[in-house]
């Protein structure tokens, strides 16, 4: 979590008058025996956790119910810092490490709710905070919102964002290395959001001319491709037909005015856009770039090609969107 830890706060007395009910995972509320059992207590009890933003007690709902029963009228606290999201999931983490055991079915409710706030998150990651096992949380993920379904990543225990779509990260590792053949493993791994060992994989098939995608993965993603929405049968759907490519061409009547343009050639950026849009192929020079490529690195090359087509696709879009 980016939020700062109650740990690294200091300890501080807080008017019990002054803090609202926790936002507590428990679904049946405080146990009063518990309560009663704190109350008898002569030793002083642990510092509770109160979100600092709105006053809320995030951990401590027993000793707080304790200290009133006792007629105190300040108890020790520390602070949360963060989101509202962010106190509820650390309240679950704490009350599974200690305390009255969170049931099944409180833990379940809390791993829905974190799943609707945190869909970013892996399923182990929210597993961990829960105290579930990671397949529970991925049967849980399917009963609640779309939200998360429609992400393209996540965030794992280790705090690293991988891609759900584990074909679309091989390709960026492959633009990535073909980029910059003297990157590490460590660095292509980071830069695409994969795993160290899909890196190494990944490399290893482009040095041996293969498709960085292995066939299982491409196979899958034409399945989701051609799967109709909201239907549950496994016949895919008649792929419509492909029209031909247009010939390959310069970047069109609209260079030259660029070309000319001071706003461009007269500033750092423009000059290096200008630079970009006139390496793209064409005529003779794609024939020529074509011959250049050995037969073993054709397959990575049309990747880093395809990948570049894609950011070109991604860059026109956004212009044209802030054109509107």
């Amino acid at each position: 979590m980016t939020a700062t830890e109650p740990k690294q706060q200091r300890t501080v007395l807080l008017p019990i008058a002054a803090l609202l009910p926790a936002d507590s995972p428990r679904l049946a509320g405080e146990d009063a025996q518990h309560v009663q059992a704190l109350a008898r207590l002569d030793t002083p009890l642990p510092p509770i956790v109160v979100h600092r933003a709105s006053m809320r007690v995030v951990d401590g709902m027993h000793r707080l119910r304790a200290a009133r029963l006792r007629g105190d009228e300040r108890i020790a606290a520390r602070f949360f810092d963060g989101s509202d999201e962010d106190a509820f999931v650390y309240a679950v983490r704490v009350n599974i490490l200690h305390g009255l055991p969170l049931t099944q079915a409180e833990r379940a409710a809390a791993a829905e709710r974190i799943i609707r706030t945190h869909p970013q998150w892996s399923d182990r990651l929210i597993a961990s905070a829960a105290g579930l096992a990671a397949s529970t949380v991925a049967s849980l993920r399917k009963k609640v919102s779309d939200r998360a379904a429609q992400l393209n990543a996540r965030t794992g225990r280790d705090g690293r964002v991988r891609p759900l779509n584990a074909a679309e990260g091989r390709r960026r590792a492959c633009a990535l290395i073909a980029a910059k053949p003297q990157a590490s493993l460590r660095e292509i791994a980071d830069a695409a959001g994969i795993a160290l060992g899909t890196a190494r994989d990944v490399r290893l098939r482009i040095r041996q001319g293969q498709d960085p995608v292995p066939k299982k993965l491409r196979d899958a993603e034409n399945r989701d491709v051609n799967r109709p929405v909201g239907r549950t049968t496994t016949t895919p759907a008649a792929a419509p037909p492909v029209a031909p490519p247009p010939p390959v061409t310069d970047a069109g009547p609209a260079l030259p005015r660029l070309r000319k343009d001071p706003s461009l050639r007269l500033t750092e950026g423009g000059r290096a856009l200008l630079h970009l849009l006139s390496s793209h192929p064409g005529g003779e020079r794609t024939r020529r770039l074509l011959e250049s490529v050995p037969a073993h690195r054709r397959t990575a090359v049309a990747q880093a090609a395809r990948a570049c087509a894609e950011s070109w696709l991604r860059f026109a879009s956004e212009l044209e969107r802030r054109a509107v």
